[in-house]
């Protein structure tokens, strides 16, 4: 049973000045591939997988576009929060 309390999905605003493209996908990427499960990224109705720099890049996602990130499972939830602060710090860029 899922406990309520505990957050699996994040909406996020894209506040980088180029979005998400390659640089910013791959540290998205590098981050999930570190999950014990499967971590997505929702944009415009397409949900991929966050592990992939390619699938992150088919999302097309502009500055000022909203995200969501969501992790299957709690054992996450800090994944879930490093890629939420790579996201909400601009990638760093």
């Amino acid at each position: 049973m899922k406990n309520p309390q505990i957050e699996l999905i994040r909406k996020l605003t894209i506040v980088n000045e180029l979005g998400l493209h390659a640089r910013s996908a791959a540290k998205i990427a590098e981050v999930a591939q570190n999950a014990k499960h499967k971590v997505w990224v929702r944009y415009d109705g397409e949900q991929v997988d966050a592990a992939s720099i390619i699938d992150i890049l088919t999302l097309g996602a502009a500055c000022g576009s909203e995200i969501e990130i969501e992790i299957e499972n709690a054992e996450d939830t800090s994944i879930l929060n490093a890629i939420a602060n790579l996201v909400q710090t601009g990638f760093g860029e």
